[in-house]
Protein backbone atom coordinates (compact mmCIF):
# COMPACT_ATOMS: atom_id res chain seq x y z
CA UNK A 1 0.00 0.00 0.00
CA UNK A 2 0.91 3.67 -0.80
CA UNK A 3 2.26 5.17 2.39
CA UNK A 4 3.43 9.00 3.42
CA UNK A 5 6.80 9.47 2.23
CA UNK A 6 6.30 7.57 -0.85
CA UNK A 7 6.15 8.79 -4.74
CA UNK A 8 2.80 8.45 -5.72
CA UNK A 9 1.85 5.95 -9.02
CA UNK A 10 0.92 8.30 -11.56
CA UNK A 11 -1.90 6.99 -13.35
CA UNK A 12 -4.40 8.08 -16.55
CA UNK A 13 -8.09 7.35 -16.56
CA UNK A 14 -11.23 8.79 -17.78
CA UNK A 15 -13.13 11.61 -15.99
CA UNK A 16 -16.71 10.91 -14.85
CA UNK A 17 -18.07 14.10 -17.09
CA UNK A 18 -20.43 13.69 -20.04
CA UNK A 19 -17.58 13.92 -22.50
CA UNK A 20 -15.47 11.50 -20.48
CA UNK A 21 -12.59 13.43 -21.16
CA UNK A 22 -8.99 11.89 -20.17
CA UNK A 23 -7.54 12.69 -17.20
CA UNK A 24 -3.92 12.06 -16.35
CA UNK A 25 -2.91 12.62 -12.68
CA UNK A 26 0.97 14.12 -13.88
CA UNK A 27 -0.85 17.05 -15.46
CA UNK A 28 -2.23 18.30 -11.98
CA UNK A 29 1.41 18.21 -10.38
CA UNK A 30 2.79 21.06 -9.78
CA UNK A 31 -0.04 23.15 -8.95
CA UNK A 32 -0.34 23.07 -5.67
CA UNK A 33 -1.62 19.59 -3.65
CA UNK A 34 -3.64 16.84 -5.12
CA UNK A 35 -5.82 15.37 -2.58
CA UNK A 36 -7.16 11.75 -3.99
CA UNK A 37 -10.04 10.57 -2.46
CA UNK A 38 -10.82 6.84 -3.27
CA UNK A 39 -14.36 5.94 -2.80
CA UNK A 40 -15.78 2.09 -3.11
CA UNK A 41 -18.85 3.52 -5.06
CA UNK A 42 -21.03 6.18 -6.61
CA UNK A 43 -25.06 6.63 -4.89
CA UNK A 44 -23.84 4.47 -2.10
CA UNK A 45 -25.17 6.58 1.35
CA UNK A 46 -21.35 6.34 2.60
CA UNK A 47 -20.07 7.45 -0.47
CA UNK A 48 -22.38 10.62 -0.85
CA UNK A 49 -21.72 11.51 2.47
CA UNK A 50 -17.70 11.69 1.71
CA UNK A 51 -18.21 13.18 -1.42
CA UNK A 52 -20.71 15.85 -0.21
CA UNK A 53 -17.92 16.31 3.34
CA UNK A 54 -15.29 17.28 0.67
CA UNK A 55 -17.72 19.33 -1.36
CA UNK A 56 -18.47 21.39 1.74
CA UNK A 57 -14.83 22.06 2.24
CA UNK A 58 -13.66 22.61 -1.69
CA UNK A 59 -13.61 26.70 -1.16
CA UNK A 60 -11.12 25.92 2.15
CA UNK A 61 -9.33 23.45 0.20
CA UNK A 62 -9.04 26.19 -3.36
CA UNK A 63 -7.59 28.60 -0.75
CA UNK A 64 -5.21 25.86 -0.18
CA UNK A 65 -4.13 25.68 -3.99
CA UNK A 66 -5.50 22.21 -3.86
CA UNK A 67 -7.43 19.85 -6.21
CA UNK A 68 -9.81 17.81 -4.95
CA UNK A 69 -10.19 14.67 -7.14
CA UNK A 70 -12.82 11.42 -6.16
CA UNK A 71 -11.58 8.36 -7.54
CA UNK A 72 -13.52 5.01 -7.97
CA UNK A 73 -14.05 1.18 -10.42
CA UNK A 74 -17.42 3.23 -11.33
CA UNK A 75 -18.20 3.79 -15.60
CA UNK A 76 -17.92 7.82 -16.16
CA UNK A 77 -21.58 7.59 -17.00
CA UNK A 78 -22.40 6.64 -13.48
CA UNK A 79 -19.39 8.88 -12.35
CA UNK A 80 -21.00 11.77 -14.18
CA UNK A 81 -25.05 11.43 -12.86
CA UNK A 82 -23.47 11.28 -9.50
CA UNK A 83 -21.70 14.50 -9.46
CA UNK A 84 -24.59 15.89 -11.26
CA UNK A 85 -27.19 15.03 -8.42
CA UNK A 86 -25.35 15.89 -5.89
CA UNK A 87 -23.75 19.19 -7.44
CA UNK A 88 -20.12 18.08 -6.99
CA UNK A 89 -17.73 20.82 -8.13
CA UNK A 90 -14.77 18.53 -8.46
CA UNK A 91 -13.52 15.81 -10.82
CA UNK A 92 -14.36 12.22 -10.36
CA UNK A 93 -12.10 9.69 -12.47
CA UNK A 94 -13.07 6.38 -13.09
CA UNK A 95 -11.09 3.38 -13.04
CA UNK A 96 -12.86 0.87 -14.24
CA UNK A 97 -10.05 -1.54 -15.06
CA UNK A 98 -8.64 -1.73 -11.24
CA UNK A 99 -5.14 -0.56 -11.95
CA UNK A 100 -5.07 2.60 -9.87
CA UNK A 101 -7.27 1.15 -7.56
CA UNK A 102 -4.45 -1.76 -7.27
CA UNK A 103 -1.52 0.59 -7.60
CA UNK A 104 -2.39 2.61 -4.61
CA UNK A 105 -2.88 -1.19 -2.64
CA UNK A 106 -6.90 -0.71 -1.79
CA UNK A 107 -8.38 -3.20 -3.94
CA UNK A 108 -11.36 -4.61 -1.84
CA UNK A 109 -13.92 -6.86 -2.30
CA UNK A 110 -17.37 -6.95 -1.13
CA UNK A 111 -18.54 -10.58 -1.99
CA UNK A 112 -22.02 -10.05 0.05
CA UNK A 113 -22.83 -7.50 -1.82
CA UNK A 114 -21.21 -8.80 -4.91
CA UNK A 115 -18.57 -6.17 -5.25
CA UNK A 116 -15.39 -7.14 -6.64
CA UNK A 117 -12.07 -5.20 -7.27
CA UNK A 118 -13.45 -1.97 -5.44
CA UNK A 119 -11.44 0.58 -3.98
CA UNK A 120 -11.39 0.97 -0.06
CA UNK A 121 -12.48 4.42 1.40
CA UNK A 122 -8.87 6.35 1.58
CA UNK A 123 -7.54 9.59 1.15
CA UNK A 124 -4.04 10.78 -0.14
CA UNK A 125 -2.51 14.22 -0.29
CA UNK A 126 0.47 14.73 -2.70
CA UNK A 127 2.69 17.78 -2.90
CA UNK A 128 4.13 19.65 -5.62
CA UNK A 129 6.65 16.69 -6.55
CA UNK A 130 4.12 13.67 -5.88
CA UNK A 131 5.32 13.17 -2.80
CA UNK A 132 2.56 11.40 -0.36
CA UNK A 133 2.11 13.61 2.76
CA UNK A 134 -0.79 12.42 4.39
CA UNK A 135 -2.22 9.09 4.17
CA UNK A 136 -5.81 8.15 5.73
CA UNK A 137 -7.13 4.51 4.93
CA UNK A 138 -10.99 3.74 6.42
CA UNK A 139 -10.41 0.23 8.52
CA UNK A 140 -14.33 0.45 7.47
CA UNK A 141 -15.43 1.22 4.06
CA UNK A 142 -18.24 3.18 5.99
CA UNK A 143 -15.88 5.41 7.98
CA UNK A 144 -15.47 9.04 6.70
CA UNK A 145 -12.07 10.85 6.89
CA UNK A 146 -11.47 13.39 9.44
CA UNK A 147 -11.56 16.38 6.72
CA UNK A 148 -10.06 18.68 8.79
CA UNK A 149 -7.24 16.61 8.89
CA UNK A 150 -6.75 16.40 5.62
CA UNK A 151 -7.41 20.15 4.68
CA UNK A 152 -4.61 20.77 7.26
CA UNK A 153 -2.40 18.07 5.29
CA UNK A 154 -3.32 19.95 2.06
CA UNK A 155 -2.67 23.37 3.60
CA UNK A 156 0.83 21.75 4.63
CA UNK A 157 1.88 20.27 1.41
Amino acid sequence: MVSTGDTAPIFTATRGTAEHESFDLDDHLGDGPVVLAFFPGAFTPPCRNEMLGLQDHLDDFHDAGATVLGISADSPFSQGAFREEHGLEFDLVSDMDGDTIEAYGLTMDIPDLGLYGIANRAVFVLDDEGTVTYTWVADDPTNEPDYEAVLDAARSA
